[in-house]
């Protein structure tokens, strides 16, 4: 079994490997520490699975995940995050995910999680299906913040968060000016006018 795991984190790959090999003591691993090496390594090479952080350098892991997916649509891939699954676990399934974790999740749910999508089954936790039951049952209209698309949604989060247009553009390897026309697509596109007001929303939607 051949399974590619990326995340910028050191300590979070190596964990993560060490996990899945004591269940899959025979498997080549893997890792990658941005979404640039993540696609091209994904392309590039045969998986049997790829398990990926949702924010990194570069590319975001949900951006990522929908180039590879028109390479290998039946490739396996489990998204994590450290952000609730109310934040990306909806988006990460648009983008073709076959399932959602996030990374406090015990040991054992990874394993459950990879081999269910192993299977060619969707891993949704009991928590997320409630949510997506209640999004069907639903007929209140779209939230402001669910019209931004994967990029600007990460840009606003960011902005929300009180980082300037040069930290993000230096954390998301973009220019300044990218991240400025971001900012005002955002801002029309959620009907407000500063930063100030991303933060006050954010706080307000438990976005942050």
């Amino acid at each position: 079994m051949r399974i590619l795991i990326a995340d910028d984190h050191s300590v979070v790959r190596h964990g993560l490997e060490r996990i899945l090999l004591k269940e899959f003591p025979s498997a080549h691993i893997e890792h990658v520490a941005d979404g640039d090496e993540l696609l091209k390594k994904a392309t590039q090479e045969k998986w049997d699975i790829i398990i990926s952080d949702v924010s990194m350098p570069g590319k975001t892991g949900l951006e990522v995940i929908q180039q590879i997916k028109e390479q290998h649509p039946k490739l396996p891939m489990l998204m994590l995050s450290v952000h609730p699954e109310e934040h990306y676990a909806i988006r990460a399934l648009k983008a073709g995910a076959s399932g959602y974790l996030n990374k406090d999740m015990a040991p054992e749910e990874l394993i459950k999680a990879a081999r269910s999508v192993l299977l060619g089954k969707r891993y949704i936790t009991p928590s997320l299906a409630e949510k997506l039951a209640d999004q069907l049952g639903s007929n209140t209209s779209t939230l402001p913040h669910e019209t931004l698309s994967d990029r600007e949604f990460e840009v606003f989060k960011l902005l929300a968060s009180g980082k300037s247009i040069q930290e993000i553009a230096a954390l998301l390897f973009i220019s300044s000016s990218t991240v400025s026309t971001y900012r005002s697509r955002i801002l029309e596109k959620m009907g407000l006018k500063s930063n100030v007001d991303l933060t006050m929303y954010a706080i307000a939607n438990k976005l942050l």
